[in-house]
């Protein structure tokens, strides 16, 4: 039988992985990115490709600046009602835990996200936002959440959120639907 002293080792060494896990999702570099004139895949079946897509052509030519408070086009061109449904969110949302909580009144490094689906941007109390995300006129709809986490800094520029995104729109829209269930 296993002592106690074992078991909580055991916990803190799983913690400490899933940390540095995490952590190494934030230091992603840009490489990963589509080069100049290349675009993401606009289909779940095809999304670890790189090959252009006329339905991903409107994506490459989206300007610097931020897209509209109502806009929800993503940079691969995927909407967010293709992968509603999903049912790993607990497990994509780990990734998220080094920064946030889903626990109401709960900051850490990033604020609470307890409740976030239809909340407006920079509202939480307690925590202090950057100018751009209190200034941004977002809602955090399902669609614009979709968006953001795909590549956070494009939505807000001047974000503190220095997470370079979620790649997968599945694993987005996983994250997504963990949060409308409350966590």
């Amino acid at each position: 039988m296993k002592s106690a002293s074992t078991i909580r080792f055991g916990h803190v060494a799983l913690c400490v992985a899933l940390s540095a896990t995490a952590l190494s999702a934030c230091s992603k570099k840009a490489a990963e990115e589509p080069a100049a004139g290349e675009t993401a895949a606009a289909t779940p079946e095809a999304a670890t490709t790189n090959a252009p897509t006329e339905a991903a052509a409107p994506a490459a030519t989206a300007s610097a600046a931020a897209p509209a408070p109502d806009n929800v086009d993503t940079l691969s061109g995927v909407k967010f009602a293709g992968y509603t449904g999903a049912a790993k969110g607990k497990t994509a949302f780990i990734t998220c835990q080094t920064c946030h909580t889903v626990e109401a009144g709960v900051n850490k490094i990033g604020p609470s996200l307890h409740e976030v689906v239809g909340r407006a941007a920079g509202t939480v109390a307690g925590y202090t936002y950057s100018a751009a995300n209190k200034n941004s006129g977002i809602t955090w709809t399902p669609e614009k959440l979709f968006q953001y986490l795909e590549k956070p800094q494009r939505v807000v520029p001047g974000t503190k959120m220095a997470f370079p995104g979620i790649p997968d729109p599945q694993k987005r829209a996983d994250v997504i639907a963990y949060l409308q269930a409350g966590g």
